[in-house]
């Protein structure tokens, strides 16, 4: 009598990392012209460019070109808040005061599925990328991975229409 058995073996996450290379990598996707700005810009320049160019933030970079920080649209509420509950002028005010420095990052060499677990599992909208010596080379917003997927799958969704 032969005994089989009732279950599958299911996938491990080393048999993932084995199978890594067949996801795409995050470099397909990221932006690489970006924004950024520096700890001593003036916050009214910083509210400009993120309406102008209908962007919600950007990188901080000090002078050496290493991130210190990010700045958003919801940091920069924060001049309101400042300039009417504590009569701080906005002109004085810089991207140091308002800037956050929790900020993720992540490596060149992850995948969208790298990515797509990271945003699964955290707040952000928005990592990083930098290059084995921790310098920005880009940007992956959760959108850019929805572009993965559907890029990934574009030929499964004509099929289904």
């Amino acid at each position: 009598m032969n005994f089989r058995p009732n279950f599958e073996k299911k996938e491990t996450h080393d048999d993932r990392i084995k199978d890594a290379s067949k996801y795409e990598p995050v470099t397909n996707y990221m932006a690489t012209d970006l924004i950024v700005f520096t700890p001593d810009t003036e916050i009214v320049e910083v509210i400009e460019t993120l309406l102008e160019k209908r962007i919600s933030g950007a990188p901080v970079l000090n002078e050496n070109k290493e991130i210190v920080g990010l700045i958003d649209d919801k940091d920069c509420l924060r001049v309101l808040i400042d300039s009417v509950y504590h009569n701080q002028p906005i002109s004085d005010s810089k991207v140091s005061s308002y800037m956050t420095d929790v900020l993720k990052t992540i490596t060149f060499e992850a995948d969208v599925v790298d990515v797509a677990n990271v945003f699964l599992n955290s707040k952000y909208k928005r990592l990083l990328v930098v290059d084995d010596k921790g310098r920005l080379v880009g940007q992956v917003s959760r959108r850019d991975i929805l572009r993965a997927i559907k890029s990934m799958h574009s030929a499964n969704w004509k099929s289904q229409s």
